[in-house]
């Protein structure tokens, strides 16, 4: 709503100030209906944002009981318009415990929740959940995730040396780096190559320049983790090994 404020009071300056007070009042009518349109955007990718982070949070508490006390952020729907979230094939949230306290910190255990999302699960009616199938990562599954990337991506074979790696590194666009040096860089391929492993009995891991695919065995989806996406989630975990 600050921001619409804002448009609003910059048209106010922008539009010309003539003695056609009929031209004037179109201008002005068509820019607020324009930003009228903008704000719905904003608003209606608002309330998606709230109601994919409570389908979470209600499958979290439905699945993990022993889970009592921890903070969900979805890191999706920052800056993106409606349009964007229709084709998007997967929705990460950030998850953390923490002891109940009076302004407690978030120290506890951290995972990420996946929601693969299938054709149509953005429909007139609002968001489908039922289209979208949850996968819970906690830190030794992601590391395990990431080697099986990153040796897919690069051709390294050690188990070893690309764990160890990513504990004290960050995953870069172009590979994985320590500090500023890339000990790990990835193949450059064309937009339509692909390189794929099989990751475990549900998932098939496919790499190109552009993203982490994962292929779904069970539904038979193939659905896109962005790089800027890894690139956060693996610094949500690793965050001190890498400061």
């Amino acid at each position: 709503m600050r921001k619409l404020i804002t448009l609003l009071f910059l048209f106010s300056i922008l539009i010309p100030n003539t003695n056609n007070a009929q031209d004037n009042g179109a201008v002005v009518a068509g820019a607020v209906g324009a930003l009228a349109a903008i704000g719905a955007g904003v608003a209606a990718v608002e309330q998606m944002k709230e109601r994919a982070e409570l389908t979470a949070t209600e499958w979290l508490l439905a699945n993990n009981p022993n889970i009592t006390s921890f903070s969900l952020k979805t890191i999706d729907f920052e800056g993106k318009k409606l349009k964007d979230m229709s084709s998007a094939s997967v929705i990460t949230f950030k998850i953390q415990e923490f002891i109940p306290t009076d302004k407690p910190e978030l120290n506890g255990k951290k995972q990420v929740l996946l929601g693969f999302t299938s054709h149509g699960w953005i429909n007139e009616y609002g968001i489908d959940f039922n289209k979208i199938k949850w996968f819970l990562i906690d830190e030794a599954e992601w590391t395990n995730m990431m080697v099986s990337y990153v040796k897919v991506a690069s051709g390294v074979s050690s188990d070893f040396n690309v764990a160890s790696t990513l504990q004290e590194g960050r995953i870069v666009n172009k590979g994985v780096k320590i500090k500023n040096k890339m000990t790990i860089p990835f193949y450059q391929l064309s937009g339509d190559m692909y390189v794929v492993t099989d990751y475990s009995d549900e998932m098939k891991f496919i790499y190109n320049e552009r993203s982490l695919g994962i292929f779904l065995k069970d539904t038979r989806d193939l659905v896109q983790i962005k790089r800027s996406s890894l690139i956060e989630l693996h610094e949500f975990f690793f965050e001190e090994a890498i400061v």
